[in-house]
């Protein structure tokens, strides 16, 4: 595992996304540099995933923070900026 932790959050932000998703994706072969929109969510979409990332790591996000955010990546350093 990564010294940051960042392999941590990518698989338990994918298990979320995952499970939130209504079109199919090779969900391991998400990666940090993954666009959101690619896997079936845009601004709106992505704040109903809020409540889920929110719950599964423990923390708030400012929901004006997620929806600027564009990859995979931008999420998993929110997530570490704010605790996870």
């Amino acid at each position: 595992m990564d010294a940051d932790g960042t392999s941590e959050v990518l698989s338990r932000l994918r298990d979320v996304l995952r499970e939130s998703a209504v079109e199919e994706h090779d969900w391991d072969a998400v990666a940090s540099e993954t666009p959101i929109e690619s896997l079936g969510f845009d601004s709106l979409t992505i704040l109903d995933v809020l409540y889920d990332v929110e719950e599964e790591f423990g923390i708030a996000l400012d929901p004006k923070q997620v929806v600027k955010t564009r990859t995979v990546g931008e999420i998993i350093a929110l997530l570490q900026q704010n605790g996870a």
